[in-house]
This record gives structure tokens, C-alpha cells and sequence, in this order.
């Protein structure tokens, strides 16, 4: 079955303490928290502060993905916050190896995220460090966007990437995930579907994770 991580970035900001309630009490497994400097991505979201709110709220595990330039000046607070895996982009980094490293040294989970246009090849001198790959599968920076299509095969090509060497990396897909394509994509490879409106605009959301989970 695969890992349902709802994103929080598509919760009622007004209500976060139901939202949070809802979540614990679903099936899903994580939570998934998009952070957004206004630099790297054409937006702002949140920061540590709010995340530290979240990690008081639930006992799952926090999925913190960092949409930010020079992520390794923000790793340590991300940690004392709560966060237990902590995504980076290779977009964003310069010396991605050593960014993963100080993620790991703070005990955390590392994971790195690519674009929709960055080859899945540009993953393979840092797939045996990691513990998952965020894979978009739409332009980072907003939510509500469809799901690129061609990111079907970018999954194919990452999955057999990871199996050819006996990696235990999750693939984790992030943007455009809904109940009809959500079969396709873990047919593909994916391990991880974070959903966000799907789940948070859905009539019933607790219901709505349960189909996510049982795909």
C-alpha cells in the first residue's frame, strides 16, 4: 500500500487545528510541508515556527520539503522544529553531497526533489545517500496544478534505477495527484503520493485518504 503524505499547504490555514485533528485520525501516514522562500519558487508559505505547531499536533511523521535557495543555512532549525525527513532541491544546491550529509548528521531522513525539466540521470551519483526522491510532477511554487504526464516515465526510469541497484530510496511524487491517476502512478513505481487538495477540498476528506490508501 503505498504512503499517503497529505500536504498542508492546501488546509484551511483558519482551521489547522481540525485539519491536523482530521489528519491523525485518517489513514494517512505523513505530513507533508512544503516550505516556500519567494526565491526558488514564486511563492511563500511557511517556515521552523509553523512546523513546530504541526510536530505538537501529531505523532506522524513530519515530510519537510524545502523549496528554498541555500537550504544548509535553514537544516538545524528545521530539525529542532520536528521535522523527521527533510527534502532538498538539486536545483538549489551547490554541493548537493554535503547538504545531504548535514541533513543525516542532524538525524534526520534526507531526501532530494527534482523539477519537472531535470532529468532523472542527474539523481545517480546521489542515489545510494539518500533515503527518498521527491519527483514534481508539476511546477513547484503553487498548488492546484495537473498532474504532468510525463512523469509517468520519469517514474519508470527512477524505479529501475533504484531496483538495478538494490537501493531502499522511496519514490515520492508531489503535485497533480488525484484518485483517477493515483493507480498509474504507483503502477509506474511511485511509494509515496502527496496530495493536497484533493484531499483537503474533498467532501470527505477522511474518506478520500482511505481510497488514496488502498490503491
Amino acid at each position: 500500500m503505498p504512503i499517503i503524505a497529505p500536504s498542508l499547504l492546501a488546509s484551511n490555514f483558519l482551521n489547522l487545528e481540525a485539519e491536523c485533528k482530521m489528519l491523525n485520525e485518517s489513514q494517512a501516514d505523513w505530513f507533508h510541508l512544503d516550505v516556500m522562500d519567494g526565491r526558488f519558487v514564486p511563492n511563500i508559505s511557511f517556515g521552523p515556527m509553523l512546523i513546530e505547531f504541526f510536530r505538537k499536533a501529531t505523532t506522524k511523521v513530519c515530510d519537510v520539503h524545502l523549496m528554498i535557495e541555500e537550504p544548509e543555512k535553514y537544516t538545524e532549525a528545521f530539525k529542532k522544529a520536528g521535522a523527521d525527513n527533510l527534502t532538498v532541491h538539486i536545483e538549489a544546491c551547490r554541493n548537493l553531497h554535503r547538504n545531504i550529509q548535514q541533513i543525516k548528521e542532524l538525524g534526520m531522513k534526507a531526501g532530494v526533489a527534482i523539477n519537472p525539466h531535470t532529468p532523472v540521470e542527474s539523481l545517480k551519483d546521489i542515489l545510494a545517500d539518500i533515503d527518498q526522491v521527491c519527483m514534481m510532477s508539476v511546477n513547484p511554487g503553487f498548488g492546484g496544478q495537473s498532474f504532468i504526464p510525463y512523469t509517468l516515465t520519469k517514474i519508470k526510469e527512477l524505479r529501475k534505477m533504484i531496483d538495478e541497484r538494490s537501493l531502499n530510496v522511496k519514490i515520492e511524487i508531489d503535485g497533480g495527484v488525484t484518485v483517477a491517476n493515483a493507480k498509474s502512478i504507483i503502477d509506474a513505481g511511485a511509494d509515496v503520493l502527496v496530495a493536497g487538495n484533493t484531499v483537503f477540498k474533498a467532501t470527505d476528506p477522511i474518506a478520500t485518504i482511505a481510497q488514496l490508501k488502498a490503491i
